[in-house]
């Protein structure tokens, strides 16, 4: 079966495509000056960026991993979600307090979606 891989990097590609199945890499804000908000919102714009991509849409995600550096965050992070998702499509999830491997970074959400 073929793996489709796209924005192939020497340490990781941001999706790898299989079987009608989009999984992306963790999504992080490119701008870490930005508040929790922002960085959500960024974050999301990128999800949203590469699942159109790859031939889907927030509709069709399958599952989410939240990883934020402080729980304190999660109000906040969960009003931009709360913008962001799909009524009537929101995907199971998980959201867990977690150091991330830039400092600056308040938020990286992993997607795994189906292809339309």
């Amino acid at each position: 079966m073929e793996i489709k891989r796209l924005h192939v990097g020497k340490r990781l590609s941001e999706v790898a495509i299989h079987n009608h199945t989009v999984y992306l890499a963790g999504q992080i804000a490119e701008d870490t000056t930005a508040d929790i908000r922002g960085q959500t919102r960024e974050v999301l714009g990128h999800v949203d960026r590469l699942l159109a991509e790859s031939g889907s849409d927030k509709t069709c995600i399958l599952s989410t991993q939240i990883y934020i550096a402080d729980m304190a965050l999660f109000p906040a992070m969960n009003e931009e979600w709360d913008a962001w998702v799909a009524q009537g499509h929101t995907p199971p999830r998980a959201t867990v307090e977690a150091k991330l491997a830039n400092p600056a970074c308040l938020v990286e959400i992993v997607v795994v979606a189906a292809q339309r």
